[in-house]
């Protein structure tokens, strides 16, 4: 039955439980239908019977008595009947024989509260409540919460009202752990239970209950603590100070473990962005500013292959309109698209570095000015073709729901899609490795690079290398964009949000060093999200920037400097 009342649309569900909002005519003729096909189960019917009783009583006393009991059946009944109650939604409607049959109305049509089958009843005066009546129908409905299907559910049911502190929820509590199954459930009623007892006026259960909440560093109890500090009893006090500075301690740990992750992650994202660059750049040292628009390239590619698994995309091409269909998949199988969309992207960007190298880069190999201003002006082009193709707005990139959500270890956050980009910088460093040092096409990039008139002279066809060695640095770049569609919206100027990082994550690294590209990273992400909750992300980066500036006067080489490895010839 749970199922039928999971469905009804206008209420806010809480295990399974609802708060009705509003009534209306598509709502009731919902809770009707459900009261005439339902099949009774026995707690059902014991709370059915309750129900009745707590209606047609005419002593206020009896009725909480009565609606106190409904708390302990777990009947998904009770939630829909003492909401129609609170809003105006029961009558009682009176027999020839003298009998009152408590009931739900609507056009005439009604349902008897005590078994759920059909009525003949015209009343049309609602059965009435009373402060203390809505008070009792308020608890019941709170401890109701905490029985219900979901864990996660009566968990944050469990929590919200421990924090409360009403020692009516005590038993309620303390019934619930008996049967409760779910170790996370059964840790959050404890602490619940601890809470309420702070608020108490035992001094030994409130000392145990400090201990506890010691014990388990239970940070959201941390207020209350600090307000026990200055309790009168000395005894209370001391312990309650004592709490006070272990969980404060516990926090301090919790904080910097959760910085580190938060730099560890932001520095991955450096690090995606930035591989690329360290190889067009610090390998060849070609100056192509048009790099974070090749990051876009690899963005746009996820949007597209997302389009085209979803509904499809329309695009604009110098007038033309253009619709992509789409294969309307739903599912795992339309979220698996960024499982094709990271090769593609990949690829996608590799092409497009290649044309680049082909077309303008290879004549300016030994002009790095030269180089500098031809790949800004492309970079401004390929962004005005993004707006013409794509649009001047943002498009939206849906994240899978793997990469979705959050879990915490010992109170710290951790985001999959954090977690997923740190995996993902990992294996593209590894995979750049391999490719670098344990191939041939590795072993002719690092002879050309290192003295290309020498590898030209051993045959190495070093044209063919350079534009192999340009497209692997775009196509690293392009997977960067893949994984930036994830964090944020994607449009044309997503790329010039990145580029200044690049180069300086691989300038303050050394030119031509990947190892000092990993540390440089990281130590900016690390440092980054240190700095920022003292000063602020603006002032933040600023600092960085001071900080990066006069770290490279101390060392211009970087932290790896390497030999100049020139493309001269």
């Amino acid at each position: 039955m749970a199922g039928f009342f999971d469905s009804l649309p206008g209420r806010r569900w809480a295990g399974g439980f609802a708060t009705i909002k509003a009534l209306d005519l598509g709502r009731w003729l919902l809770v009707i239908a459900i009261f005439l096909t339902a099949t009774a189960r026995a707690d059902d019917a014991s709370a059915r019977s309750l129900l009745a009783r707590a209606i047609v009583s005419a002593n206020v006393g009896e009725q909480v008595g009565l609606i106190d009991e409904l708390a302990q059946t777990g009947s998904d009944v009770v939630p829909v009947v003492l909401n129609a109650w609170r809003e105006g939604g029961v009558f009682i409607h009176e027999t020839p024989e003298g009998q009152k049959v408590p009931f739900l109305r609507l056009n005439g049509k009604a349902t008897r509260v005590d078994d759920g089958s059909p009525l003949e009843a015209s009343e049309t005066t609602p059965v009435g409540t009373t402060a203390k009546l809505r008070k009792a129908m308020k608890n019941t409905l709170d401890v109701l919460m905490i029985a219900g299907p979901d864990p996660q559910a009566r968990r944050a049911a469990v929590t919200k009202l421990g924090m409360s502190q009403n020692a009516a929820y005590l038993p309620a509590f303390e019934a619930r752990l008996a049967i409760e199954k779910d170790p996370s459930v059964a840790a959050s009623l404890r602490e619940a239970m601890a809470i309420i007892r702070l608020a108490g006026t035992d001094s030994d259960a409130k000392i145990a209950a400090i201990d506890y909440l010691t014990k388990s560093r239970v940070i959201r109890g941390l207020d209350l603590l600090r307000k026990l500090s200055s309790d009168p009893d000395p005894q209370i006090a001391a312990a309650a100070s004592k709490s006070v500075a272990s969980i404060e301690g516990y926090l301090r740990w919790v904080d910097l473990l959760g910085t580190l992750f938060r730099g560890l992650s932001l520095g991955s994202i450096l690090l995606v962005a930035a591989l690329g660059l360290a190889i067009t750049f610090g390998l060849m040292g070609v100056i192509n500013m048009a790099h974070g628009e090749i990051i876009v390239v690899g963005a746009y590619t996820t949007y597209l292959v997302q389009s085209i698994f979803g509904g499809g995309a329309f695009l604009s091409f110098f007038g033309l309109n253009l619709n992509i269909p789409g294969f309307h998949f739903g599912g795992a199988l339309y979220e698996s698209y960024f499982l094709f969309a990271i090769p593609l992207s990949f690829l996608v960007a590799a092409l497009v570095g290649i044309a680049l190298e082909r077309g303008i880069i290879r004549f300016l190999y030994s002009r790095p000015l030269e180089s500098l201003l031809a790949t800004w002006g492309v970079s401004l082009v390929m962004q005005q073709l993004f707006r013409l193709i794509f649009g001047a707005n943002n498009v939206q990139v849906y994240s899978p729901s793997w990469l979705s959500g959050n879990f915490t270890v010992s109170d710290v956050l951790l985001g999959w899609n954090r977690l997923f980009v740190i995996g993902f910088a990992t294996a593209i460093v590894f995979l750049v490795w391999l490719l670098l040092t344990r191939t041939p096409l590795g072993l002719l990039i690092r002879a050309v690079m290192q003295n290309r008139d020498m590898a030209a002279c051993m045959g190495v066809r070093t044209e063919r290398v350079n534009m192999l060695t340009f497209g692997l640095g775009s196509g690293l770049a392009g997977l960067a964009g893949a994984f930036l569609s994830q964090l944020g919206n994607v449009g044309p100027g997503l790329g010039q949000s990145y580029v200044v990082d690049c180069f300086m994550t691989v300038v303050v690294g050394g030119v031509g060093s990947l190892v000092g590209t990993i540390y440089s990273a990281l130590g900016i992400g690390v440092v980054d999200q240190a700095l920022q909750p003292f000063l602020g992300p603006v002032m933040g980066k600023i600092t960085v920037l001071a900080a990066i500036i006069l770290f490279l006067q101390w060392k211009p080489g970087g932290l790896f400097p390497t030999r100049s490895r020139g493309l001269e010839g």
